[in-house]
C-alpha cells in the first residue's frame, strides 16, 4: 500500500487521507527518493504535454511559423479557457492556415465559473478553443502544417488524433524516447482531448523531466526544443494554466527554476533544471488540487533554493489553512510527516 502523502485535518484531528506514490529522478535515472511503488506504469495524462509538444519545436514547425513564447507556453497547457487563451489559441490556427473546425480535441465550458457566467451573460456557448487542451491541438496541427509538404491540410491533418496518423507518430516517439519506456507493450487508452496515452511508470518521467530539465540523454533536436519551450513557458507562464492556478502561480514566482505540468486523475510532474532532477507524483484517489498540489509544493521547497518570499509562497501551498463561508479557520490540508521526513526543506 503505498504511503499517506497528504493529510486533511478538521480542528486536531485527521479527517480525511490521501496516499500515493512519488520519484524524485536524475537525468540518468539516479532515484533521489522514491515512495511507494514508482515502477506501477500510470497514464500521466495532460502532465506530459511539454513532451508532447518537442516535435513542435524539433522539426522547424515552430521556427517556421514564428510561435511566440504565449504561443509555446500554450502547446505545453492545460489552461482555464479564459480570453486570452482562446484568442492565443485562434492565433496559431491562423499561423498554420486552418480554423477551430480543425481542431479535435472536444468542447467544454471554461475551467472557471467566473468566466462561464461572462460567457453566458453574453449568450454564448463554448467551442474546441475553450477545451483545456486546444494550445497543445493548436500545436499538434501547427506540426501538421510543416509535415504536409504543401497538401491540403485540412484534409492531411484529419483525423491527426489517432494512434496511426503521423502526427501522432512523431508525438508518440517523442514520448517514447524521453521517458526510455517501449510504448508498444505499455498499457494504452484515449486522453480526454482523445489522443493515446499510455500507462508509464513514475521513475521513467521522472527522468524524462529530468533530461527535459537539462538536455541530458536527449537527442540534439529535442534537447533544444526542450529547452526553448521552459524558456517560453518560464516567460509567459499564464498560459499554462491561467487565474488561480498553481501552475502559473508557482512558475510566474519561480521562473526557470520549476517547470510544472499537472495531469488529470492526480497526476503532476515538474523539471528542476538547476537541480538537474525530475519529479513525478500520482495519487491514489485522482485528487488533483487538494492532494497533487500539496505533494508537489512539499517537493519543490525539499529541492528548489527559495528566498524568504519564495519560501512562504510554496509553505502556503504545502499548507494550506481551510476556511469555512464564514470565513472561520476550520482545519488544513497539509503535506504529510511521512512526505516532511523524506524531503525536508532543502539547504543548499
Amino acid at each position: 500500500m503505498n504511503p499517506v502523502l497528504v493529510e486533511v485535518r478538521r480542528g486536531n484531528a485527521v479527517e480525511s487521507e490521501h496516499r500515493g506514490a512519488l520519484a524524485v529522478v536524475d537525468a540518468d535515472g539516479g532515484v533521489v527518493l522514491a515512495l511507494g511503488d514508482t515502477q506501477r506504469p500510470i497514464f500521466p495524462r495532460s502532465a506530459v504535454k511539454v513532451l508532447q509538444a518537442l516535435p513542435l519545436v524539433a522539426s522547424g514547425a515552430a521556427e517556421a511559423l514564428q510561435l511566440t513564447d504565449e504561443e509555446l507556453a500554450l502547446a505545453c497547457a492545460s489552461h482555464n479557457g479564459e480570453p486570452a487563451h482562446v484568442a492565443t489559441a485562434a492565433g496559431m490556427l491562423a499561423k498554420a492556415g486552418v480554423d477551430l473546425r480543425a481542431l479535435e480535441c472536444g468542447v467544454h465550458w471554461p475551467y472557471r465559473e467566473a468566466f462561464q457566467r461572462e460567457m453566458a451573460s453574453r449568450g454564448e456557448t463554448p467551442s474546441p478553443l475553450h477545451n483545456n487542451c486546444s494550445g497543445k491541438h493548436a500545436g499538434f496541427l501547427c506540426l501538421a502544417c510543416r509535415m504536409a509538404g504543401g497538401r491540403p491540410l485540412y484534409d492531411y491533418a484529419r483525423g491527426y488524433v489517432k494512434a496511426e496518423h503521423p502526427v501522432m507518430r512523431e508525438v508518440t516517439q517523442a514520448l517514447q524516447t524521453t521517458t526510455g519506456w517501449d510504448l508498444s507493450t505499455a498499457p494504452q487508452g484515449i486522453d480526454g482531448c482523445s489522443i493515446p496515452t499510455f500507462g508509464i511508470p513514475l521513475q521513467h518521467l521522472a527522468r524524462a523531466f529530468a533530461r527535459v530539465g537539462t538536455g541530458v540523454g536527449l537527442s540534439e533536436g529535442h534537447a533544444r526544443a526542450a529547452r526553448r519551450l521552459r524558456e517560453a513557458v518560464a516567460k509567459a507562464p499564464f498560459m499554462v494554466g491561467g487565474t488561480d492556478r498553481f501552475d502559473t502561480r508557482v512558475m510566474q514566482r519561480l521562473g526557470e527554476r520549476v517547470f510544472c505540468k499537472v495531469g488529470a486523475e492526480g497526476v503532476y510532474c515538474a523539471a528542476l533544471p538547476g537541480r538537474g532532477l525530475g519529479v513525478a507524483v500520482k495519487i491514489d484517489d485522482g485528487n488533483n488540487a487538494r492532494a497533487a498540489e500539496v505533494v508537489m509544493a512539499a517537493l519543490i521547497e525539499a529541492h528548489v533554493t527559495l528566498d524568504g518570499a519564495e519560501a512562504d509562497l510554496m509553505r502556503g501551498l504545502s499548507d494550506v489553512r481551510l476556511r469555512n463561508w464564514n470565513g472561520i479557520a476550520v482545519g488544513a490540508l497539509r503535506a504529510s510527516a511521512a512526505l516532511r521526513r523524506a524531503a525536508p526543506p532543502f539547504s543548499p
